[in-house]
């Protein structure tokens, strides 16, 4: 995978053609009713074209998008993601998508008792994963400059019934992120325990807590 501050080949005119940064802002870091934020959702920007990831009301992305793709199309905020997105003549939908040489792609993530994604996104000199909610770590997120990922639950993971998945808790994301060479990572599915940790001056082991606005850049500024 490569790096930030590699060589980038010239334009045959003397001048250092500019890399194209691939820039990722939280709209939203909030689980499922949270009382701090709004829903998890990430803009997409990249060579003057925006993607949603996810969002709901309170995380709704400004100006026009080229697509809005979504982890789980039978979510508790599916009618709401149904009417913005409706609003600016799209589907929320599970998707592939592409802007020039950025690919985005949608992979399979352990969660409930039916299919639901995390998103793949990558460039020649970066990736990142969009993954905020799984029960078990996806092995498809190994060696990513960039994660963000679940913190529905602090210390205890958080079952379904029945069986039927859940949500592994922030500090064993953390552990598994670092043994998958996970570059950073970033909590953006933020539910209460986690909220109660944070309020509590708990530390994180590996990651860092996501915020609303907050925007990150691949290559990342050296």
């Amino acid at each position: 995978m490569a790096h930030a501050g590699s060589a980038v080949a010239g334009n045959g005119r003397g001048v250092a053609a500019v890399t194209p940064r691939l820039r990722l802002t939280l709209l939203g870091v909030g689980a499922m009713n949270s009382p701090r934020y709004p829903p998890a959702g990430l803009l997409v920007r990249y060579r003057r074209r925006q993607i949603m990831l996810d969002g709901g009301p309170g995380a709704e992305p400004p100006g026009r998008l080229a697509a809005w793709l979504v982890s789980d199309d039978r979510s508790e905020l599916r009618r709401e993601l149904r009417a913005l997105a409706e609003a600016r003549g799209l589907l929320p939908r599970v998707a592939a998508a592409a802007i020039a040489d950025l690919r985005i792609e949608p992979h399979p993530v352990t969660h409930t008792s039916h299919a639901t994604w995390g998103y793949l996104l990558r460039i020649p000199a970066a990736s990142a994963v969009w993954a905020p909610e799984f029960w078990a770590f996806p092995a498809w997120a190994a060696g990513a400059d960039l994660m963000f990922a679940e913190a529905a639950g602090w210390d205890r993971p958080i079952r379904f019934a029945r069986g039927a998945g859940g949500h592994m808790p922030a500090l064993q994301v953390a552990g598994q992120a670092r043994e998958h060479q996970v570059g950073r990572l970033v909590f953006a599915h933020i539910g209460r325990p986690s909220l109660r940790a944070m309020d509590a001056g708990q530390s994180l082991p590996f990651g860092e807590w996501g915020l609303p606005g907050r925007t990150y850049q691949l290559p990342p500024r050296r």
